[in-house]
């Protein structure tokens, strides 16, 4: 089972793919992660993509799509795999169609209040990393992380005129994805304003079916 999660910035993709993969006992490839790994490792399109990221540009689509070409090659990912984060935009979906299968594409929707609510109240702790969320998982001691006395900081991308530049971007270059795969009958559009709980089953049911 291949599967594609799309979804504005916030909408729970990461979260949701970790629950599906357990599940289904298959990979999760998230496009970030595996761009470092390809950097740690030092591998072809590893360094092709470290000459990109230290002049400080944009890793360009061929790059990407090789890493991820690379990744999906794997042992591992034999039985199937989950993408988060890729594609990203209708040529690297064409792409994507040229290498491999894809069976099912989760479209996580969620109201753009809500995303906001959900970025901009993001904390994490400077020490250890744990995740908090000033309206609904707010530390015990505001500021300050429950596990470590860490202090809380806000990252830079989760800064509201940063949160609103990237769902721009994702309007622009990644929604248009949606009707690319409704077009192909892989769709299935999931609302995520449930519990993280109830959202799963939803998408689990989706994929089952």
């Amino acid at each position: 089972m291949n599967v594609i999660f799309l979804g504005a910035p916030g909408a729970g993709k990461g979260t949701q793919a970790e629950i599906l993969a357990k599940k289904l006992n298959i990979p999760t490839i998230s496009t970030g992660n595996i761009i470092r790994d390809a950097l740690k490792s030092g591998t072809e399109m590893g360094l092709k993509a470290k000459a990109f990221t230290e002049a400080g540009k944009l890793v360009p689509d061929e790059v990407v799509i090789g890493i991820v070409r690379d990744r999906i090659g794997r042992g591992d990912c034999k039985a199937g795999f989950i993408l988060d984060g890729f594609p990203r935009t209708i040529p690297q979906a064409e792409a994507l169609d040229k290498m491999v299968r894809i069976d099912r594409v989760i479209d996580i929707e969620v109201p753009e209040d809500v995303i906001l609510q959900r970025l901009s109240g993001r904390r994490v702790c400077g020490r250890c990393g744990a995740p908090y969320n000033v309206y609904n998982s707010k530390p015990k001691v505001d500021g300050v992380c429950d596990i470590c006395g860490g202090a809380l900081v806000q990252r830079k991308d989760d800064q509201p005129e940063t949160v609103q530049a990237r769902l721009q971007v994702y309007h622009e270059q990644t929604e248009p994805l949606i009707g690319y795969y409704k077009n192909q009958s892989k769709l299935c559009i999931v609302h995520g304003t449930n519990d993280k709980a109830a959202t799963a089953q939803k998408i689990f049911d989706a994929v089952e079916a």
